[in-house]
């Protein structure tokens, strides 16, 4: 689990990278090699960025929001995705 995500903060990675550091923390993780002490220190950190992914995700959401118009006044759409076709 080393590179270059792994040495910052969550707070300091932009989402691409918090999401990057969580693949590895998870892939870490699934081996099962780890010791306990660094197992429960790598699944907090995988909550912090599970956390911070999600904040980054909503605040990304109020923006669309906010951006689509309709006239002079705003209104809130749904953003949709590919899930949604289906």
């Amino acid at each position: 689990m080393t590179g270059h995500a792994a040495k910052q903060s969550p707070e300091a990675l932009d989402f691409e990278g918090a999401l990057a550091r969580l693949e590895e923390i998870v892939a870490g993780l699934e081996t099962g090699d780890l010791g306990l002490e660094a197992a429960l220190a790598a699944f907090e950190e995988g909550v912090a960025l599970s956390r911070r992914c999600s904040t980054q995700l909503d605040d990304a959401e109020r923006r669309i929001e906010i951006l689509v118009q309709e006239g002079d006044d705003l209104r809130s759409e749904p953003l949709e995705t590919d899930e949604d076709e289906t």
